[in-house]
């Protein structure tokens, strides 16, 4: 059974840091591209990063560039999505998902297996 447990999420000022961390189980993690969205309240899930099966490649959306960093750790089984200089408009329940796949697709429609979300909350 696949599943995805996220952790990390809080709330924080304008300008701080947090690491998010999603645990992966019951499927072999090093097979699956990872990704990270984000829903805020009245919005549609939008991506923020993805991680290709070696940690190799990454990519992201243009308004976290240069803030997030989106790492995995294939003998631990996990993906991180390190959030820097955080603003506001970041504030949003971040979800981790996974796709077997060497694709490093962008939109939500394409991944199968997601976690329950963490919150992230950003006051100014």
């Amino acid at each position: 059974q696949v599943q995805l447990v996220e952790s990390g999420g809080g709330l924080v000022q304008a300008g701080d840091s947090l690491r998010l961390s999603c645990a992966a189980s019951g499927y072999t993690f090093s097979s699956y591209t990872m990704a990270w969205f984000r829903q805020a309240p009245g919005k549609e899930r939008e991506f923020v990063a993805v991680i290709n099966l070696n940690g190799v490649y990454t990519y992201y959306t243009d308004s976290v560039k240069g803030r997030f960093t989106i790492s995995r750790d294939n003998a631990k089984n996990t993906v991180s999505l390190q959030m820097n200089s955080l603003k506001p408009e970041d504030t949003a329940v971040y979800y981790c998902a996974a796709k077997r796949t060497i694709v490093q697709f962008t939109s939500s429609a394409q991944y199968d297996y997601w976690g329950q979300g963490t919150q992230v909350t950003v006051s100014s």
